[in-house]
């Protein structure tokens, strides 16, 4: 019965997200269920792992806006993956959230990469815990405090300015999540794009989430907002040689008005107006935003 249960979860959770479930009759029923069991196992551990108590402070308030579990099921997500997790740490207050959810439950049957700038040299700082200069040093100490749930975790140091990831199909599932945007603003989408289609197996899984302009908005225009266009975002990910094959409201938030004075950084996590209007963004909670799920095109070079 609980096996049942969790299928049925799943089913109910991707409610919405079309294209997300494809059936036939036959052999392909059979593989179909397997995948199923496979991705409703992924989501019981995720959600195991969101009532752990190694969560970092915050971490719980995000997770009525993230729906961590239904997104990932929603891309595929199964506990035997290589799962590449772009950009985890940074300097928000949400660095690390899928970290934390994703790395316990690949440490047993998966793996979880992450990607992480070069620390500065240790020449010129008093310590490893004093890097000021280093904007992923929250990361780093986040997997440095717990090694009995990180010691796992593999981190490529990469340039973001010019990334080489160098795992050519070695990976399932590449993570770029609220990262599309400020790939755009750098001017390294490409890159990154080209990079992950590089690391992942044929057929391998993208899963984009992100913060979603209204349609018709110019990318060159809201892009330092924070938000992107979802079809502009379909777009360039399918020219780098990936294939949309389901997108999923459960990110969605009509209350998002997307016009804030300081973009996407004015609503919660950030609160980047801080006591300014606080309730009242607030109730609005985090943005409205897009999930997408792309593979990668067997046979087919990136840009």
């Amino acid at each position: 019965m609980a096996h049942a249960s969790s299928l049925l979860l799943v089913a109910a959770m991707l409610v919405g997200c079309s294209g997300a479930q494809q059936h036939h009759a036959g052999e392909p029923d059979r593989a179909q269920a397997h995948a199923d069991a496979s991705v409703a196992g992924g989501s019981a551990a995720v959600a195991a792992a969101m009532r752990g108590s190694h969560r970092s402070p915050g971490a719980v308030d995000r997770d009525q806006y993230r729906h961590a579990v239904e997104t990932l099921a929603f891309f595929g997500f199964t506990p035997t993956m290589t799962v590449l997790d772009i950009g985890p740490g940074g300097r928000g207050l949400g660095a690390g959230y899928y970290t934390e959810l994703l790395a316990p439950v690949l440490a047993k049957d998966g793996l979880y990469l992450a990607t992480n700038r070069e620390p500065p040299s240790t020449a010129s700082a008093p310590s490893t815990h004093h890097w000021t200069a280093y904007e992923g040093v929250r990361f780093d100490d986040l997997l440095r405090a717990a090694p009995e749930l990180y010691g796992k975790v593999q981190v490529i140091r990469v340039d973001y300015s010019a990334p080489k990831l160098n795992r050519d199909g070695k990976v399932d599932m590449v993570l770029l999540m609220r990262e599309v945007h400020m790939m755009k603003n750098w001017g390294t989408l490409d890159t990154w794009l080209r990079e992950s289609h590089r690391a992942l197996k044929p057929n391998g899984i993208l899963g984009v989430e992100d913060h979603r302009a209204a349609p018709g908005t110019d990318p060159d225009k809201c892009g330092t907002t924070g938000y992107l266009p979802e079809a502009w975002v379909i777009a360039q990910v399918e020219a780098a040689g990936f294939k949309l094959v389901a997108r999923c409201e459960i990110n969605a938030n009509p209350r998002d008005t997307r016009d804030h004075p300081k973009g996407v950084w004015t609503l919660p996590p950030e609160l980047a107006l801080g006591d300014m209007d606080r309730d009242k963004y607030l109730a609005i909670g985090e943005s409205d935003r897009m999930a997408l799920k792309f593979v990668r095109v067997a046979n087919e070079a990136a840009r």
